[in-house]
């Protein structure tokens, strides 16, 4: 009799499997001079953030990084990951406070330090660009495999023109080299968001950490489709006209506004974000998200 087949009624497995999930939120109570207003929460939501870009399988290993610019206090801060944590270990409290200059503000909860490559590629664009909260860089197989193609991102998909224009940098080894940091932000330039970087796969920007999420997400759905769809050659690709990809694009970037009826203003990528954020919070992850709604199960008269 196979024993590993029995499911007991009696069973506990789902509690037990939830509370082995480390807190996302591990800020409860703690107070701190350095903790700027809105801090904690964003935190939380960069956190937050690791565990989704996880469990959507886009990491490598404890390489690649997100960031989130800190608001407030007057000094250009930014919160990055502990080099050597891999993404279903960081936590609220784990992340590292920096400034532009890589000087470490708030060590975290954990001894480990920065990754320099890491530092370099967001300290560019946070310095460059006053807009940009949130930078996610990431290289899965389907990323890196459009960022060598000579075509380039195609917008042969629905999700790839809700991207928008996006910009391009030469591979010119690891980002290590601080001279590299204007070329960064020449390439990225005054208003994409996303920047394919050749041969190494890419970074897409946010105004918050929901729109980063959000333009990653179709991103690395349009790139799937593209690895897909180039093995037929791209003179068997049908692509959109300019006009529809103008369209596509503007309708991608619209605030949802009252969509659900309940006239709430939803930024780019907040409603599906908190989606995402209540699934967590059942699976255990206890995000400390802010959430602006949440459902009510209307009762039957």
């Amino acid at each position: 009799m196979d024993l590993t087949a029995v499911s007991p009624k009696s069973s506990l497995g789902n509690f037990i499997k939830a509370s082995t999930v480390t807190p996302v939120n591990d800020l409860k109570g703690v107070k701190s001079p350095r903790f700027v207003d809105g801090e904690k929460l964003l935190r939380c939501k960069l956190a937050s953030l690791y565990r989704l870009v996880d469990l959507c399988g886009w990491t490598h290993g404890i390489f690649n990084h997100i960031s989130a610019r800190i608001d407030g206090g007057g000094h250009e801060h930014f919160l990055i990951n502990p080099f050597g944590m891999l993404y279903h270990e960081v936590t609220a409290s784990s992340l590292i406070k920096v400034d532009l200059k890589g000087e470490v503000i708030d060590q975290g909860s954990t001894l480990f330090g920065f990754n320099r490559a890491g530092f370099t590629l967001h300290s560019a664009i946070h310095a460059a660009r006053a807009d940009i909260k949130c930078v996610i860089h990431i290289h899965t197989p389907a990323a890196t495999a459009v960022s060598a193609m000579k075509c380039g991102f195609l917008p042969l998909s629905e999700e790839s023109m809700i991207c928008g224009n996006v910009s391009y940098h030469d591979f010119q080894g690891i980002f290590i080299d601080e001279n590299e940091k204007q070329v960064l932000a020449n390439d990225l330039g005054p208003q994409n968001k996303i920047m394919v970087l050749h041969n190494h796969g890419i970074a897409v920007c946010g105004e918050t950490i929901e729109e980063a999420f959000y333009l990653t997400f179709n991103f690395m759905a349009a790139c799937e489709a593209q690895v897909r769809a180039i093995s037929v050659g791209l003179k068997n690709i049908v692509l959109p006209s300019d006009e529809a990809q103008v369209k596509a694009q503007s309708s991608g970037n619209k605030e949802k506004t009252g969509a659900d009826r309940s006239g709430v203003v939803w930024k780019k990528g907040e409603i599906e974000f908190e989606a995402l954020m209540r699934t967590m919070d059942r699976l255990g992850y206890r995000t400390g998200y802010d959430y602006k709604l949440m459902p009510v199960v209307k009762k039957q008269e």
